[in-house]
């Protein structure tokens, strides 16, 4: 069953479909759905509005139609969503109220390898935990199509497929999810006071806290590229863009192993994919057995000390503008595709002051954390912050090694760092 689900994913057009898509064009929104029902492994299809199945789900939608239109496990409901959120509410259901009756011992946000992996392991060892997942479970390495260099896994494993792995084991030990809830702030608790971790859909009492938010990839800054968004630009691997990619040529923008990632999968689909770097090679940026992958397939071009500065078309993105970074030369290219990973940026902007963060906004744990926050000339444990009882670990701690088995191991490391502060704080929080 695995192996036909992989291979399902890879093929153009799925062959089986549990979500039905009805829009009459491929725009931002229908994209993103798409892309969030991959990524939680709801085998989905798009039909246009003029299909026989389009036109039945349109005639079933109570009211003028809107697009896109989404149907969902043979269920007479139709939806006209807005936003990616009501589409995982309809699936999931949407929790009127998060707000728990006790105090947990730790609240995990953010669903990546890092959450996940403290989730596992902290439910396990008997803590009551709660974890908050703004998007998908799986964060940025669950768009990552195959991860070949994860310990366990010879023939590699989909950032997605090993996200539902993580989640299932820790459902078992008794995890509690909620996703689809942006956390938008945190109450610092006093002497004796759990942290508060506020949602729109309820807040959560926790006696720690473990910031696993991870990063985004940086945007581009060239308005007529970002304003085509979901029609040829993505950011970010974009699996199910992928699919429409057949045939074309496409451009990946990063030098890092997303980036080599996203070229290999594209490369099953378009006609031509070319990587644009601002550095000479990939050597400094990129694993070696990825760097081997893309030299040695044919369709995979890797174009140095290169950038972006404009692109355009009508209704999709037709061509881009590159220049050359030693020589200044620009030079016009037809492109259908342009997957943009530009490297990281943080994703903790509901996190109070006291929780000291970098020049960059990543979180300050360790030794990062300022003298002056160090208690008896000692700083804190490797993943403490500068407030007891709230940890990062993961892409969004300072100095992290942005790799998907580091943040898994941090966010094992963590849970005895949890577990001896509250042995520390005792009896003192009320529940």
């Amino acid at each position: 069953c695995e192996l036909l689900s992989e291979w399902g994913a890879t093929v153009p057009v799925p062959l089986v479909d549990s979500v039905q898509i009805v829009s009459d064009h491929s725009g931002g929104l229908t994209l993103a759905i798409r892309d969030y029902l991959d990524r939680v492994g709801a085998p989905n299809r798009l039909y246009p509005p003029d299909s026989d199945l389009g036109r039945e789900i349109v005639a079933a939608y109570a009211g003028e139609p809107s697009f896109p239109l989404v149907r969902a496990f043979s269920r007479e409901e139709v939806l006209a969503p807005s936003t990616v959120r009501e589409v995982a509410a309809s699936i999931y259901g949407r929790p009127a109220d998060i707000d728990l009756e006790t105090v947990v011992d730790v609240v995990i946000v953010g669903g990546g390898p890092a959450g996940l992996a403290t989730a596992v392991y902290g439910a396990s060892e008997g803590l009551s935990t709660v974890l908050i997942e703004a998007e998908a479970i799986g964060g940025q390495a669950g768009t990552s199509s195959m991860i070949r260099n994860y310990l366990g896994f010879p023939r590699g494993i989909s950032g997605g497929k090993l996200a539902q792995r993580a989640r299932s084991q820790a459902l078992r030990f008794g995890t509690r999810f909620f996703t689809g809830w942006p956390v938008t702030a945190m109450q610092v608790g006093g002497p004796g006071e759990p942290h508060v971790v506020c949602t729109d859909g309820g807040n959560v009492r926790a006696r720690s806290v473990v910031i696993a938010t991870g990063v985004d990839y940086r945007r581009i800054g060239i308005a007529a590229i970002d304003a085509m968004v979901g029609r040829g630009v993505n950011y970010g691997a974009a699996m199910t863009a992928a699919r429409e990619m057949e045939d074309q040529p496409v451009f990946v923008v990063g030098g890092g192993n997303s980036a080599g990632q996203a070229a290999v999968h594209l490369a099953r689909f378009a006609s031509s994919v070319t990587i644009l770097i601002r550095r000479a090679d990939l050597s400094s940026t990129m694993s070696q057995y990825l760097i081997g992958e893309i030299e040695h397939n044919p369709r995979i071009t890797v174009r140095g000390n290169a950038t972006v500065v404009a692109g355009g078309g009508e209704d999709q993105l037709e061509w881009l503008e590159i220049e050359d970074l030693l020589t200044g030369e620009r030079t016009r290219s037809a492109a259908r595709g342009l997957f943009l990973l530009l490297g990281a940026e943080p994703r903790c902007e509901w996190l109070t002051a006291q929780v000291a963060r970098d020049e960059r906004g990543f979180v300050r744990t360790g030794r990062e954390v300022p003298m002056e926050s160090w208690i008896d000339n000692c700083p804190p444990e490797a993943l403490a912050t500068t407030v007891p009882g709230i940890f990062a670990v993961g892409d969004i701690r300072s100095g992290s090694m942005k790799r998907v088995a580091s943040a898994a191991g941090e966010g094992a490391s963590v849970v005895p760092l949890v577990h001896a502060h509250l042995a520390a704080a005792g009896d003192q929080i009320a529940i």
